[in-house]
């Protein structure tokens, strides 16, 4: 076949538009890169560092950027020193926040009105995969849960996120767990405050005061992660996502006079269904 030649003022042009695009989705890829960094950086230093110091760690580790561009990707990620007017928010959270709405008290009318939370590690392969699950109190249905090789603020928010998507609470929902550094920092009462939910506490050192999500870690250890034996972090998360489908559809709850989650939220719904009829 025969060969077209492009004038050389069309084909530079051609190479610089390929050239300019690829150009830009490495620097896509980079900032996504550094973003990650730059939050695990975060993360470690119990959301302590700044922009000067995440710079100071990067370049410790041979990544030269400048103090700039991580103010830009924290500031994208909504990622700031929790030094920043520390003092007050001290102050105002320890005089407003940390107070049990609960006090044990964990019979609820309706879903979505109080959802409780906690945390738990299981260690595979000798490292530790944090799970965080968020359940509702009325139905004791699991909402949402996330596994991370990180106990972080990070883990919290992606499964309160995932939950909020999920059922799109009122206003006034109560959101209860322990006081893990993870549940008061600064990140997670600004989400929680945002979308108009007040956070509820466990005493320090007072577990039975979240009992609830306590009882359901307990059910899902005897009941599947002491009973398997896991190939791999893949086939371990898929294992947890089909016991919770079981423990929300088909596990019946003796708090919930042998009903399954599910079934007992679908009953409530029901009976409302037939009072607006």
């Amino acid at each position: 076949g025969s060969i077209l030649f492009l004038p050389k003022s069309i084909s530079s042009a051609l190479q610089e538009c390929f050239r300019n695009k690829r150009d830009n989705n490495s620097y896509q890829i980079r900032r996504t890169q550094l973003s990650e960094r730059i939050k695990q950086i975060y993360e470690e230093s119990n959301q302590i560092f700044g922009a000067k110091k995440i710079k100071a760690v990067l370049a410790d580790q041979g990544e030269a950027v400048s103090d700039k561009m991580v103010a830009e990707l924290m500031q994208e990620m909504n990622l700031y020193s929790i030094r920043t007017g520390a003092k007050k928010d001290y102050l105002r959270f320890n005089y407003e926040k940390k107070k049990d709405s609960l006090k044990m008290n964990f019979s609820v009318k309706a879903p979505n009105q109080v959802w409780v939370s906690d945390v738990t590690c299981f260690k595979l392969d000798n490292k530790f995969q944090y799970i965080c699950a968020i359940l509702d109190l009325y139905s004791r249905r699991v909402i949402a849960c996330k596994i991370s090789q990180k106990h972080s603020t990070q883990l919290i928010t992606s499964t309160f996120k995932l939950a909020y998507a999920e059922r799109k609470p009122e206003d006034g929902l109560i959101f209860h767990s322990d006081r893990g550094t993870p549940y008061t920092s600064h990140t997670f009462q600004k989400l929680l405050k945002t979308r108009h939910i007040k956070q509820s506490f466990s005493p320090s050192g007072r577990p039975h005061h979240n009992a609830v999500i306590e009882s359901f870690f307990s059910s899902m250890k005897k009941e599947e992660l002491y009973r398997t034996n896991y190939h791999s972090v893949a086939e371990f998360k898929e294992r947890i996502s089909q016991y919770i489908a079981f423990y929300n559809m088909k596990r019946p709850h003796a708090t919930l006079d042998y009903r399954t989650p599910n079934t007992y939220e679908r009953l409530f719904y029901d009976k409302q269904g037939q009072k607006a009829n």
